[in-house]
């Protein structure tokens, strides 16, 4: 297995994504409103981002802030939004909802997944607001395309999160355990020779891309400075 660590950025828009690759990112996660932790973009952002870059691009599937889907009109209509990426080109794709009890809704991710008819998918951080982890794992282990669990470990982030990302990290290749740990939320770089040690490969950046804040592009200089550390 290749030790190469795999380093994802958020995009907002073509200008990020061109700043992010150049940098050297691998993949880039596409969302809009971070004030709401990161929503679907529009279409028109989706085509301006994916004919200026030329990496992988997954796309956020989520239209409200937090970890449940809604009601039955907003489930309709973040089905329509995953039909209309997938024709306009997006194949891979990041999404997660939660019941009222914490834990996975099935019915929703499977309603998503029968649109993305076999793209790879990222489950995101409703992990981190999961009351038992390792039974939501255990639950979507079948799942057609699920390749990757965004996660801090906590959903206070990487700093709370650490023991419990090691102790995943431990468990990697077993049942529920074979998709890539890509840790993100709060991450630093500092944070990153212990998650390298415990064999984590993938690492997902937002702010820590952006010095000057949300409200400023991506720093390929900042990329950079995560390449090096990822490669170092």
């Amino acid at each position: 297995m290749s030790n190469h660590a795999l380093l994802e950025v958020i995009a907002l828009d073509a200008q990020d994504a061109v700043a992010a690759q150049s940098g050297g990112a691998d993949r880039l996660e596409l969302v809009t409103d971070m004030a709401a932790d990161g929503l679907t973009p529009s279409l028109r952002t989706f085509t301006a981002i994916r004919s200026a870059v030329d990496i992988p691009l997954r796309v956020m599937l989520r239209l409200t802030d937090g970890f449940t889907v809604g009601g039955p009109a907003d489930a309709d209509a973040l089905v329509r939004a995953a039909e209309q990426l997938r024709e306009a080109g997006a194949d891979e794709f990041v999404l997660g909802f939660l019941d009222d009890h914490g834990q996975p809704d099935l019915v929703t991710v499977e309603r998503l997944l029968a649109v993305l008819d076999g793209c790879r998918w990222t489950f995101h951080r409703a992990i981190d607001h999961a009351p038992d982890r390792d039974a939501l794992r255990k639950q979507l282990a079948d799942l057609p395309g699920l390749d990757t669990y965004l996660t801090a470990g906590s959903a206070s982030g990487v700093d709370a999160g650490m023991p419990t990302l090691l102790a995943e990290a431990a468990r990697q290749g077993e049942p529920g355990y074979e998709p890539l740990i890509l840790v993100g939320g709060g991450l630093r770089l500092d944070h990153v020779p212990r998650l390298r040690a415990a064999g984590v490969t993938g690492f997902h950046i937002g702010g820590a891309a952006r010095p000057q804040g949300w409200a400023a592009p991506v720093s390929p200089a900042a990329v950079r400075e995560w390449r090096e550390a990822l490669d170092g």
